[in-house]
């Protein structure tokens, strides 16, 4: 079973007077007759590293996609803070992408320029020293860089920020195994104090020591969430094994 690691975050619990980080009310998304998000009630707590966890086509990315006002429900609703999704929530949510957004045309350094002057939390010492210890070069042409490389600096871009919410999709789909340790300690290490975080990902031996709770999804519909360390010690199984047993023999998870 993997072993837990120590966060540099640290978590806070939420005052009495302060809403959820996040809370998706009713949310259900139709597309051509098809239900996507299926009346999914979901709170992300605050401080805390959350895994968003399901097969592929189960939602996941449309249900961060609505939470960054990027789909619009076909009912329910999402706060974020409190409010209502839109400019006030993508100014605390720092979002990556399954795909990469980036000009391509660009230069990394370019690409810092351009969050610098769009986001006012964005970090350009700290972007400049992950830079560096990623190996990425400010003088390189986006088009030129690898798919791995491109994750890396759009990582580095959003990490960057100092939200409140951090958003991941598939973050280490093309990064190759023996960076995935560093980019984890990356993440951890670059992660706002009391904030949150919900990484989307297949690989989830490679990401479950960070995770504090996870959420399984498949066909839209919410179907377990729970403490990490609680299920792994309730099953006596790692989250990968608790998720390979779930979904590849449908047995009963609760």
């Amino acid at each position: 079973m993997p072993t837990k690691i120590a966060k540099t975050a640290k978590a806070t619990q939420s005052a009495p007077s302060q809403p959820p980080l996040v809370e998706c009310k009713n949310l259900t998304k139709i597309i051509s007759k098809h239900i996507i998000l299926d009346d999914i009630n979901l709170t992300i707590p605050r401080g805390k590293i959350i895994g968003l966890l399901g097969r592929n086509g189960a939602g996941k990315s449309t249900l961060l996609k609505t939470m960054n006002d990027l789909i619009v429900p076909s009912s329910g609703q999402v706060l974020v803070d409190g409010q209502p999704i839109g400019v006030a929530s993508k100014r605390i949510i720092s979002y990556l992408p399954e795909r990469t957004y980036l000009d391509k045309t660009m230069h990394v350094a370019e690409a810092i320029k351009c969050f610098t002057e769009f986001y006012d939390d964005f970090d350009i010492a700290k972007a400049q020293k992950l830079i560096e210890n990623l190996d990425l070069n400010l003088d390189q042409k986006i088009s030129t860089m690898s798919k791995g490389m491109q994750e890396k600096l759009q990582l580095t871009l959003v990490m960057s920020r100092q939200a409140k919410l951090y958003i991941l999709d598939e973050p280490l789909g093309g990064i190759d195994p023996a960076t995935r340790d560093y980019i984890l300690d990356t993440i951890l290490s670059n992660f706002a104090d009391g904030a949150s975080m919900i990484i989307s990902t297949h690989l989830i031996a490679d990401i479950e020591r960070i995770l504090d709770e996870v959420i399984f999804i498949d066909q839209g519909k919410i179907l377990l969430t729970a403490d990490a360390d609680t299920l792994r010690t309730k099953h006596h199984a790692s989250i990968d094994e608790i998720f390979r047993q779930k979904f590849n023999h449908e047995s009963k998870i609760s």
